[in-house]
């Protein structure tokens, strides 16, 4: 029987009251919403938090999915089936809905959160290209109040986020762009498994070529999750097949992949080209 070492619980009341108790607790402290994901580790003493502060009661603060301005925003602690299910961020991005769809199964999309998915890092995480795709900037609360970091400098590496020790990450913030469209496309070896790879992507069109390209990648080894060289090669361009099959191959041509259980290096490499070209005519066709 697997069983975490020894931690203390608290459970926060508020985000005050949360920032109050991770300062309390120290760096190791973690804070628990879904769980999915660190609480297995806890079973495997992979992780040895000595609190859990569970944040399940602030969804008045952290549960809200609402456009503001010319931002779609997005509580921490959405819910994935939250989030698939919302009219409101689906009908402005289906790419949520493209992404939702494919992520775990359903027990674990009524627990786990946004929040969650990006804080955890992992390197095949589908949220993480979406936002990235899309943008977005993250807001993050400490004791001095909050800042903004925007998506692409959220990951510094593998498992590890611009979020210090003492702050949370309260808010995902999308701006909204008229004549957009986004999609996601992804590979995984049986359904619900992390992708062998995927990708994301918007593209804004005016005037008949693009005005600005957006293109996530994940479990490919891509910097940051994006692909730049793609996306500039993309602007002031016309839409169209040759277009986007030589965007996918410049990201793939960019990307690093490593071998490992769900494929050899080369068959990644294919994928993220097919899979970007996929995602960005799909994007195309929803403007």
């Amino acid at each position: 029987m697997q069983v975490p070492a020894t931690f203390e619980y608290e459970r926060a009341d508020s985000v005050t009251h949360a920032l109050e108790l991770l300062a309390r607790y120290g760096p190791e402290a973690r804070i628990v919403a879904g769980g999915h994901s660190l609480i297995p580790m806890m079973k495997l003493r992979l992780a040895q938090p000595e609190a859990l502060i569970d944040i399940n009661g602030l969804a008045a603060e952290l549960g809200r999915i609402a456009v503001e301005g010319d931002e779609l925003a997005i509580g921490a602690l959405v819910r994935h089936t939250e989030l698939l299910e919302s009219g409101t961020a689906t009908d402005l991005f289906p790419i949520f809905r493209d992404a939702e769809r494919v992520i775990a199964d359903p027990i674990v999309r009524n627990r786990g959160t946004v929040g969650g998915s990006l804080c955890q890092g992992d390197p095949s995480e589908d949220l993480s290209a979406v936002f990235t795709a899309l943008r977005a900037t993250a807001v993050i609360q400490g004791p001095g109040g909050t800042r903004t970091v925007p998506v692409r400098q959220f990951h510094r590496g593998p498992y590890e986020t611009a979020v210090e020790p003492h702050e949370l990450l309260v808010q995902l913030r999308v701006p909204i762009t008229a004549g957009t469209g986004s999609a996601y496309e992804k590979v995984e070896r049986r359904v619900g498994d992390w992708p062998v790879a995927a990708a994301g992507a918007v593209l804004t069109v005016a005037d008949g070529v693009i005005r600005q390209a957006g293109i996530g990648l994940t479990a490919v080894g891509a910097d940051h999750f994006c692909a730049p060289e793609a996306e500039e090669y993309l602007l002031s361009r016309a839409p169209g097949d040759e277009v986007f099959a030589e965007a996918g191959r410049i990201a793939a041509e960019h990307c690093e992949p490593h071998a490992d259980q769900r494929g050899p290096a080369d068959y990644k490499r294919h994928l993220a080209a097919e899979l970007t070209r996929r995602a960005l005519a799909a994007a195309a066709g929803r403007i």
